[in-house]
């Protein structure tokens, strides 16, 4: 007696997913995708920022 897997019946007939679940899940990756496109936009470049943040420019003085 062998029992039948039924994570291989996920899916089978496929259905029509309800347009408030496909609404939500399209809504989350794109906030998913904002967040990445955020943080590669601050993290990116950090050498530069470090470095902008703490090197002191000179001053020249013409008095």
């Amino acid at each position: 007696m062998r029992k039948e897997n039924p994570f291989k019946m996920i899916g089978y007939p496929p259905k029509e997913v309800p347009e408030t679940l496909r609404s939500r899940v399209i809504k989350d990756v794109s906030t998913a995708k904002l967040l990445m496109d955020m943080a590669s936009l601050f993290t990116k470049n950090y050498k530069l920022t470090l470095s902008s943040m703490f090197l002191t420019k000179k001053i020249n003085k013409t008095d």
